[in-house]
C-alpha cells in the first residue's frame, strides 16, 4: 500500500539542500527528488540501502575504467553519475522520512572515499595498461590524495570555525549576564538562512566593530502593533534576525545612535532591528481618551558576528557573485570535490582526455582550496578583532 508523501514541490523543500555544488543542482537533483519522492512512497527501501547501491554501481563504473577502452570509459562514466545519483539519494530519503542514523552518514563517508580510490586507481591502471605510460600511475596518486587532502582540509577548517564560534558565544554569554546584553547571531548563518537577501547594498556588514545599546525600548502594546507582531516571536532565535535581514534588499536599513556598553554587539546590527516604533506624539494622540497601555517588555536587539568582515571589504565583487549563485541554490565553491570527481570519472573519461581533465580538476580544485584557506585567514583576524573588543569593552569595568 502506498505511504501518504506530500506533493514533488514540498519534497523538494524537505529534501534538497539550501546550497550545493552546481553539479548537484543542475544534473542530480531533477532526477534525484523524483525518485526518492517514489522510492518512499512505493516501496520499504531505507538509506542505507541506497548507499550500498550506490557504493556498488561505482564499483561497476571501476571495472568498466580498468578495460581502457573508450566505449568502456563511456559506460564507466555512466555508471559513475548513476552511483553518484544513488549517493545524493540517500540522504534525501533519510530527511523525508526521518530514517537516518549515524551509522548510516559513517557508511556513506567511508564508501564514498573506497569508491574515488578504486575507481582512480581502476581508470588510471587501465589506461597505463593500454598505453604503457607510466604518468597514468602519477595521476592515480594525485587523484587519491586530492580527494584525501580536500576531505581532510574541509574537516580542519570546519573545527577551526566552530572553535572560533565558541569561543565567542562564551564571551557573548558571559557579557549578558553582566550587562544583560543582547542576543547573538552569525553572519553566515543569516546568509544561509536568506540567499535571497542582496548584502552588498548593506555598508554595516562591512563596517567596523562598534557597541550598541543593549535593550531596545518598544512603543506601547494598544498604538504599535506592528511591533506586538514582532514581540510574539522569541528574540533569542537567529530565525527573526534572519527574517529581518532579508529586508535588506528591498529597502535602506535605517540605524539607531549606538550607546556604549561594557559587552559588544557587532556590526550589521542596524539590519537586524526590523520595522521601527511609531513616534511618541503619535501614540499619545492616538490614546487620547483611553486608559494608559500597558509598556511592553523591552525587546532584545540582536548583535551580529561576521567572521568574513574582511574578506568581503578586499573583494566585494565575490559578495555580488555569491549572492547570484545563492539565489539560484548554488555554493560559492565552485569546485569542490563533487566537481573534482565529475572532471575525473565522468567528463574525462567521455570525451576520451583523461589525462587533460584530470590535470585541469586537479589544479581548479587546488586554485579554490588555498581560497578558502585564505578566507579561513582573513576569517581569524576578524575573530581576533571580535575576542579583543570584548576585553576592551570590560577594561572600565574591571577598573
Amino acid at each position: 500500500m502506498p505511504r501518504d508523501i506530500p506533493p514533488l514541490a514540498e519534497v523538494r523543500r524537505i529534501t534538497e539542500k539550501k546550497r550545493d555544488a552546481w553539479w548537484t543542482v543542475m544534473l542530480v537533483d531533477p532526477v534525484a527528488t523524483p525518485l526518492v519522492r517514489w522510492i518512499a512512497k512505493y516501496t520499504r527501501a531505507t538509506p542505507n540501502q541506497l548507499t550500498w547501491g550506490a557504493f556498488l554501481v561505482g564499483l561497476g563504473s571501476a571495472a568498466c575504467f580498468a578495460q581502457g577502452d573508450w566505449r568502456w570509459l563511456l559506460l564507466g562514466a555512466v555508471l559513475y553519475h548513476v552511483s553518484f545519483i544513488f549517493d545524493c539519494m540517500d540522504g534525501k530519503l533519510a530527511r523525508l522520512t526521518g530514517t537516518g542514523s549515524v551509522f548510516g552518514a559513517w557508511l556513506d563517508f567511508v564508501f564514498d572515499r573506497i569508491r574515488v580510490l578504486v575507481c582512480s586507481v581502476a581508470l588510471m591502471g587501465g589506461q597505463y595498461a593500454r598505453t604503457d605510460d607510466v604518468l597514468y600511475l602519477w595521476l592515480a596518486l594525485a587523484v587519491a590524495s586530492l580527494d584525501a587532502l580536500r576531505y581532510i582540509d574541509s574537516l580542519e577548517i570546519f573545527k577551526i570555525r566552530h572553535g572560533m564560534r565558541k569561543q565567542i558565544k562564551a564571551r557573548m554569554r558571559a557579557a549578558r549576564k553582566a550587562e544583560n546584553q543582547a542576543e547573538l547571531a552569525f553572519m553566515e548563518d543569516l546568509l544561509r538562512e536568506n540567499p535571497e537577501a542582496d548584502l552588498e547594498t548593506d555598508r554595516d556588514t562591512v563596517a567596523p566593530l562598534e557597541p550598541v545599546a543593549p535593550l531596545e525600548p518598544v512603543a506601547p502594546l494598544e498604538t504599535a502593533p506592528a511591533a506586538s507582531a514582532m514581540e510574539a516571536t522569541p528574540a533569542a532565535s537567529v530565525t527573526p534576525a534572519a527574517s529581518s535581514l532579508e529586508t535588506t534588499s528591498a529597502a535602506p536599513v535605517t540605524s539607531a545612535a549606538p550607546v556604549t556598553s561594557a559587552a559588544p554587539a557587532l556590526s550589521a546590527t542596524r539590519a537586524l532591528d526590523g520595522a521601527s516604533a511609531p513616534s511618541t506624539a503619535a501614540a499619545t494622540g492616538a490614546a487620547t481618551d483611553a486608559p494608559a497601555p500597558a509598556q511592553a517588555p523591552a525587546r532584545r536587539r540582536t548583535a551580529v558576528v561576521d567572521l568574513h568582515q574582511e574578506f568581503r571589504r578586499r573583494f566585494p565583487w565575490w559578495v555580488r557573485c555569491r549572492n547570484f549563485l545563492l539565489r539560484h541554490r548554488i555554493r560559492a565553491h565552485l569546485i569542490s570535490g563533487v566537481e573534482f570527481q565529475m572532471g575525473v570519472f565522468i567528463i574525462g573519461p567521455a570525451v576520451d582526455a583523461v589525462v587533460a581533465t584530470t590535470v585541469v580538476s586537479g589544479v581548479l580544485l587546488l586554485i579554490f582550496e588555498l581560497a578558502i584557506i585564505y578566507k579561513l585567514l582573513l576569517s581569524t583576524r576578524d575573530f581576533t578583532r571580535t575576542i579583543n573588543s570584548f576585553e576592551t569593552a570590560a577594561a572600565p569595568v574591571n577598573s
